[in-house]
């Protein structure tokens, strides 16, 4: 007779957890193929629980192919429908009882707070779009992005970041990732140079060798990308940085080395390529203007929504100089056709009203707050064995920890210990000058998980000090 444990309190239905170990059985070979099971009347007493648990779990193992009925001679277990032992999957109740017994408290960089997302606006909005939109609205749209966003986004940015574009320059495009994507298909062939800033995000770095092209690392400092670095007699298609913001390190490029910039992108005939990522987020003096306002026809300009409000909604843009505008729409159309067109009248609404700014300010209090819980736990923490750096802007900081190597081993332990952290030297081109930074970002967590976060941290780099 099948052993099948019943849990009455679960959520799950009777006859939903018959059929689910019946079928984990057969994939994992306790029942085999040709074997014959339990009659549902046998099964049902066996298990006190209703016949009509057992037919309906017996209807649904048979319709997929477990179980083969033969008439007047049983249920028997179908033939194929093994899986050897390494592809079994865990069931929904191991995999939860594995999550909350490993807890892991991840300092993740670039999630935003997501349940301080403006819901009840964000559904207002929903709301009154789906009572007044026309049937028009429903069609394929444009590549470029509606025209209510892109209108509503030119106005924002010259205001807040001193933009300078026309809404014809913007396209609307799945994330900032996808915009970075359909760069790399404009600008570079195989062969070709593109000038990154070093360390850089790993994940940009994949994007644009997947063109092909050479990637020239230059260093950065507290600043940002070291201009005076850039040699002379190369020819690049762009330079790729990050000037209000530096990823990971946090530098702010300071106004002479982005008017080297210009001129180096003119004197080459190239392009500089802004990320600008989460500059909305500065805690310390006045905001920082975007490159792209010093020079609109060599700076292609990149920004999304996922830091802001959330990576959810998959909406990015980028501004791009006049005379690839054309080409840009085009790469677009063959991607996507276009972005969703629904969140894009809500989100321009959502801007044009106001909500977005007054959702930027309530945010900036909120991760400043975090912000400054994170390195009061670090000092309290580590004393003087840690330094902090790149923290005005931003939702994370740098830890420096004095004689501390992040290996594997030491990373693989630290999450032994219910801590996950995230190494600079990841996230560096050329190796072996950030073994001691770890990258702690604290927008998404709660203080409570701040201090338990760096207490675990301190445990386990502590322990491999000893």
């Amino acid at each position: 007779m099948l052993w099948i444990p019943i849990d009455r309190s679960s959520d799950i239905p009777l006859n939903r957890q018959v059929y689910q170990q019946i079928r984990e059985k057969i994939l994992n070979g306790h029942l085999q193929a040709g074997e014959k099971l339990a009659s549902t009347r046998e099964l049902s007493a066996e298990l006190k629980v209703s016949r009509n648990v057992i037919l309906d779990a017996y209807d649904q193992l048979l319709a997929e192919g477990f179980l083969l009925a033969r008439r007047g001679s049983g249920t028997f277990v179908s033939e194929g429908a093994f899986l050897t032992q390494h592809d079994v999957p865990f069931s929904l109740h191991e995999v939860d009882e594995k999550k909350v017994k490993n807890h892991i408290i991840s300092f993740r960089s670039g999630i935003p707070a997501l349940d301080l997302f403006p819901r009840k606006t964000w559904a207002k909005l929903s709301y009154q779009l789906w009572n007044d939109i026309e049937s028009t609205n429903f069609g394929y749209d444009f590549p470029e992005g509606r025209l209510e966003l892109r209108q509503a986004l030119a106005h924002y940015l010259l205001r807040t970041r001193g933009v300078n574009c026309h809404p014809k320059q913007i396209v609307i495009t799945s994330g900032a990732t996808q915009a970075m994507t359909l760069v790399s298909r404009l600008l570079l062939s195989p062969k070709d140079i593109a000038i990154m800033e070093d360390p850089i995000t790993n994940d940009i770095q994949t994007i644009f060798k997947s063109s092909g092209a050479s990637i020239y690392p230059i260093p950065v400092d507290e600043y940002g990308i070291k201009t005076a670095l850039i040699p002379e007699n190369l020819h690049p298609k762009f330079v790729f940085l990050t000037p209000s913001h530096q990823f990971p390190l946090g530098g702010i490029l300071p106004i002479q080395r982005r008017i080297q910039l210009i001129n180096y992108a003119r004197r080459k005939n190239c392009f500089l390529v802004e990320d600008d990522y989460d500059s909305e987020f500065r805690y310390e003096g006045p905001p920082v203007s975007s490159l792209q306002g010093l020079d609109p026809e060599r700076v292609l300009y990149i920004g999304s929504f996922s830091k802001i409000l959330s990576p959810a909604l998959r909406i990015g843009y980028i501004v791009l100089p006049t005379h690839l505008i054309e080409k840009y729409r085009q790469l677009k159309w063959f991607t996507d056709l276009h972005t969703p067109s629904l969140d894009q009248i809500i989100l321009a609404r959502f801007i044009k009203d106001g909500y977005l700014e007054r959702h930027i300010a309530k945010m900036k209090k909120y991760y400043k707050r975090n912000r400054d819980f994170l390195i009061q736990c670090l000092q309290t923490t580590f004393s003087n064995k840690v330094k902090i750096l790149g923290y005005s802007t931003g939702m994370h900081l740098i830890a420096e920890l004095e004689d501390i190597h992040f290996s594997k081993e030491l990373l693989l332990k630290i999450e032994q210990f219910g801590v996950k952290v995230y190494p600079v030297e990841e996230h560096s081109i050329e190796k072996g000058k950030y073994n001691n930074r770890i990258i702690l970002g604290y927008g998404h967590l709660k203080k409570n998980e701040i201090e338990e976060g760096v207490t675990r941290l301190f445990q386990a780099v502590y322990d491999e000090i000893k």
